[in-house]
């Protein structure tokens, strides 16, 4: 009896197991899909002459983006804290132009072992058109700058969420249209948005060029 009991647990514990992974399986492919989605879309916006900020002599060559590897280490929950006493301030740009934005609160969140925490900003022209009201800017600099990304760093969208928590995926953060096109005037991530470490996702430098072989 004693024997069988614990027959029974260790099915119970396995079926526990598998059944995580294939949840776990299940909410990869779905967090890749979206991956991809987002890429296509970029991919559309850069491709179409009436968007994309490519000069024209890099526009008749583009096939799309580059791209790091989807890697969902870079895909971590976040802890949003806000700031209910924060003012607006003009962040420097690319430009002499200083657009109005408002520190709306903290991201807090662990990448490879690593503790974060790091601000996020409303863009205050973009505050009151109903589209946008929900919108988190969220500019980032990182040890891969000046090497495989933009100098001036690269961007994240995100979502003021229900509750306190939200998902950052790395994979879908795309570079300023100034690192395509200098006519561009680009938000330049504020000292505080520093991320100590390589963040080997998402967009990267230059792009994949028509009739050439795919890297």
């Amino acid at each position: 009896m004693l024997f069988v009991t614990r027959y029974k647990r260790i099915i119970f514990v396995l079926c526990f197991l598998i059944g995580n992974a294939v949840l776990m399986a299940q909410s990869d492919s779905a967090a890749i899909r979206e991956i991809e989605a987002f890429q296509n879309q970029l991919n559309k916006s850069y491709g179409d002459t009436a968007e994309s900020p490519l000069l024209p002599e890099d526009f008749k060559q583009f096939l799309s983006l580059d791209f790091f590897p989807v890697n969902l280490s870079f895909r971590v929950n976040a802890i949003l804290i806000k700031d209910s006493v924060s003012t607006s301030f003009g962040m420097q740009t690319s430009t002499l132009r200083k657009p109005k934005y408002r520190k709306y609160g903290d991201v807090e969140f662990i990448i490879h072992g690593h503790n974060f925490r790091i601000p996020v900003y409303q863009n205050i022209e973009l505050i009151s058109n109903p589209e946008y009201k929900d919108y988190l800017f969220f500019p980032f600099t990182d040890l891969t700058n000046n090497d495989q990304t933009y100098g001036g760093g690269r961007y994240l969208d995100l979502k003021i969420p229900a509750n306190n928590t939200l998902v950052l995926d790395f994979n879908q953060c795309y570079q300023p249209y100034c690192a395509y096109n200098h006519k561009y005037s680009c938000p330049i991530p504020p000292r505080e948005n520093f991320i100590n470490l390589r963040i080997e996702a998402g967009v990267r430098n230059g792009f994949l060029e028509k009739n050439k072989k795919i890297r």
